[in-house]
C-alpha cells in the first residue's frame, strides 16, 4: 500500500508508527517546518511541493490514499479528482466545522464532542463521515484537559481508520478497544 500524508505534526507520528508496512510519502509546503523535520527523523520519504504544484504532483504520482492531518488549505477541485482524500476533524461533524473547533465546542458548553474522520470534498469539513468517536466534557473539565483528550483520541483513531480504509474494511467502535487512547493497555471502560 502507498499513502501520502499532508499537513501538520498532529497525528503524524502515530500514523507512521501504526502503518509500518505502508509506503508513506510526506508532502509539505514548508521544508523548514517542525513536521518536515520530524518526517525526516522517522525516515519518511519527504517532498517539498508548493500548493500551486499539487495538481501536477498528484497527476504524476498515484497513491492508495491521501491523508490530511490538520491541513489548513482548501484543495482545488482538480486536485481532489486525482485521488482519495481523507481528513480528521476535532469535533463531531457536522457541528463546529472549520478552524478552532475544539475551542468553539468547549466555549459553547457542549457535553459531548469528539473526533470525525471524513472524506475530503471542496466543502470545508463537508465530506461523508467515515468514523466518529465521542469525548465527554464534564462540568469541571478544564479546556486544556479537553484539548488533550481530543489530541489523544485523534492519535488513536486516525491510524486505525486509515488502516481499515486501506484494507477496504469498515471501522467499528470495537476497533479502538485494543488501542485505548488513555494508554491503559486494557480497556476497563475508561472511555
Amino acid at each position: 500500500m502507498k499513502i501520502c500524508l499532508m499537513g501538520s505534526a498532529d497525528c503524524f507520528e502515530s500514523i507512521v508508527n501504526k502503518l509500518k508496512d505502508t509506503e508513506i510519502t510526506f508532502l509539505c509546503d514548508d521544508p523548514n517546518s517542525e513536521v518536515f523535520q520530524t518526517a525526516k527523523k522517522l525516515n519518511t520519504n519527504c517532498k517539498y511541493v508548493p500548493p500551486e504544484e499539487l495538481s501536477a504532483y498528484f497527476g504524476a504520482n498515484s497513491y492508495d490514499l491521501i491523508v490530511l492531518t490538520d491541513y489548513a488549505k482548501n484543495l482545488p477541485e482538480d486536485v481532489l479528482t486525482l485521488g482519495k482524500f481523507v481528513n480528521i476533524h476535532p469535533s463531531l461533524l457536522p457541528s463546529f466545522k472549520g478552524s478552532d473547533a475544539i475551542q468553539r465546542a468547549y466555549l459553547a458548553g457542549v457535553k459531548v464532542s469528539g473526533v470525525t474522520v471524513h472524506w475530503v470534498t471542496n466543502e470545508v469539513d463537508g465530506g461523508k463521515i467515515i468514523a466518529q468517536y465521542p469525548v465527554l466534557i464534564g462540568n469541571t473539565t478544564h479546556f486544556d484537559e479537553f484539548k488533550e483528550d481530543i489530541i489523544r483520541l485523534e492519535n488513536s483513531l486516525y491510524p486505525v481508520v486509515i488502516e481499515k480504509i486501506l484494507k477496504d474494511e469498515v471501522f467499528d467502535f470495537s476497533d479502538l478497544i485494543g488501542n485505548c487512547h488513555n494508554d491503559c493497555n486494557e480497556c476497563n471502560g475508561c472511555h
